[in-house]
């Protein structure tokens, strides 16, 4: 029964030191505020507001995305992926292109790629790039709209 103990008890603790490591290692992780002023929407306008939480899970990250649309409308959705390239299911409300999966994959150690699909067509690619340091993220986003419009947007955001 000891022996036991002490098995889980390693177990526990190597999978809380990769977390927290994966977390040190990876610049996304804290919360990001949208910065209009230093952002481009192509087409217009811009959102009025979003927030981005980035959060280590496991071997993966979990985003929760907030914020208030052009017209006013609430934005609400998130995501659970791991840095696989697989696609991951997206949840709520504003979600880009009308969206239903990502697949992240991590270029380096500050680029990350992120591709976003509707029904298995890709509706917009992202590449996230973290400044050396840690304190902008610049999301390049490439893609349509869920209307079928094209979209080239540079959205840069602050780590709060």
């Amino acid at each position: 029964m000891r022996r036991l103990l002490a098995v889980l008890t390693v177990v526990v603790l190597a999978a809380v030191a990769s977390g927290l490591l994966l977390a040190q290692s990876n610049p996304t992780i804290g919360t990001w505020r949208l910065s209009l002023a230093k952002s481009k929407y192509n087409p217009g306008p811009p959102p009025k507001s979003q927030t981005r939480t980035f959060e280590a899970q496991g071997d993966g990250v979990k985003v929760s995305v907030e914020g208030i649309a052009t017209d006013g409308s609430r934005v609400a959705y998130s995501y659970a992926p791991k840095y696989d390239g697989k696609d991951y299911a997206i949840t709520g409300s504003g979600r880009p292109g009308g969206s239903d999966t990502i697949a992240f994959k991590r270029i380096d150690a500050f680029t990350f790629e992120a591709t976003l699909k509707k029904a298995g067509k890709v509706v917009v690619t992202n590449q996230l790039v973290v400044s050396r340091d840690g304190k902008v993220m610049t999301l390049n986003a490439k893609g349509t709209t869920a209307s079928g419009q094209p979209v080239n947007d540079v959205v840069v955001f602050d780590r709060q």
